[in-house]
């Protein structure tokens, strides 16, 4: 039997759920984002998008380009309220759902009777007992369902095959394609590559040599549209983690370990509540010109307790012992029984980019 998956995803979930709290902002630039100076914007209603704000987009940035906004801080508790009750329609319609995050999901409707129509009928009940729009792609596997529920937005609904996702997306960029991020399409770019069908047609020994083995075969795939259609219903995280980007960096050691024990105290809460224990304990510490270093350690036993948890990271950090100032700080837990580890012991020094 052929698969079809659907792509479901809310338009800007977090700015209409606040619009519709306040409805006095209808038709307006809205930003939802915190106000520190290192904010970045979780969402923004279409009208802020008119101007070029989007997700992920540093705050400040986001007032440059649109000076009229207005800043709503997030409100994750009612999020997720409104969240479950779409999650809760979208169940009573497909069995097989794998939800990501608060406000999209994978659909598996391989052998559902009449399965556009039914897609149809669930975007409207969501949207008449939820307020929620929400935009569809359906395709054969999960990229051309990704691909086709943002080709549309707001309130689109795209169905595709795969040689009709190749032959509409060949002319776009490869950073279309979910998980070819800017540094991988600049680096395409240097090969000559600009399109999705310049990357198709590239044979994947040429990709395997820019890009490595694993990845550059991947690349030659994603960009003829082949991909997973394996809808997992439960998404257990490997790692569960608490960090904090400073509103001014941070260049005394005892402040850092004061910042880091209370990370320290919210992830051994949450682990605690969920049941959840690790051997694997890690910090992550980025600096001021953007060098994030991890560092990670496994004890013999499994645990969430505050005191092992605390004073292994705590040790990581005076090891590492920054020399610059400290913009982010994090600390996590992974090797959860019966799940993979990840690497023991300490791992080095990487540079990341901003987003």
């Amino acid at each position: 039997m052929a698969r079809l998956i659907a792509h479901l995803d809310l338009d800007a979930f977090y700015a209409t759920v606040e619009l519709q709290r306040r409805p006095e902002l209808r038709g307006l630039p809205v930003v939802v984002s915190g106000s520190g100076p290192r904010a970045v914007v979780t969402t923004a209603s279409y009208e802020a998008r008119k101007f070029g704000v989007g997700s992920a987009m540093p705050t400040s940035r986001a007032l440059r380009l649109c000076p009229q906004a207005i800043l709503v801080p997030p409100d994750f508790d009612a999020y997720r309220a409104v969240s479950a009750k779409v999650m809760a329609l979208v169940r009573g319609t497909v069995d097989l759902v794998e939800v990501l995050g608060l406000d999209e999901a994978y659909l598996d409707l391989s052998g559902l009777h009449s399965p556009k129509a039914a897609m149809r009928r669930l975007v409207t009940e969501i949207n008449q007992q939820t307020g929620m729009n929400a935009s569809v792609g359906i395709g054969p596997n999960k990229l051309v369902a990704k691909v086709a529920s943002d080709a549309e937005k707001p309130r689109g609904f795209c169905v595709l095959t795969r040689e009709q996702a190749c032959r509409r997306f060949a002319g776009a960029p490869p950073s279309l394609v979910p998980g070819i991020g800017a540094k991988t399409a600049e680096k395409l770019g240097k090969l000559g590559i600009s399109t999705l069908q310049q990357l198709a047609a590239t044979p994947d020994e040429v990709l395997a040599g820019a890009f490595g083995g694993r990845q550059g075969p991947w690349l030659r795939a994603a960009a003829r549209f082949e991909g997973s259609s394996h809808v997992e219903p439960v998404r257990i995280a490997v790692s569960e983690s608490r960090e904090t980007t400073f509103d001014v960096d941070i260049t005394a050691h005892a402040e850092l370990e004061v910042e880091l024990q209370k990370l320290a105290e919210k992830l051994c809460e949450g682990l605690a509540k969920h049941g959840r224990t690790g051997r694997t304990i890690a910090i992550k510490v980025r600096l001021d010109d953007w060098t994030t270093v991890t560092r990670a350690r496994t004890v013999g036993e499994a645990t969430n307790a505050l005191d092992v948890v605390f004073g292994v990271a705590r040790e990581l950090l005076r090891e590492y012992a920054p020399e610059r100032p400290v913009r982010l700080l994090g600390v996590r837990m992974a090797g959860f029984p019966g799940e993979p580890e990840e690497e023991p012991e300490e791992r080095g020094d990487q540079l990341a980019l901003p987003l």
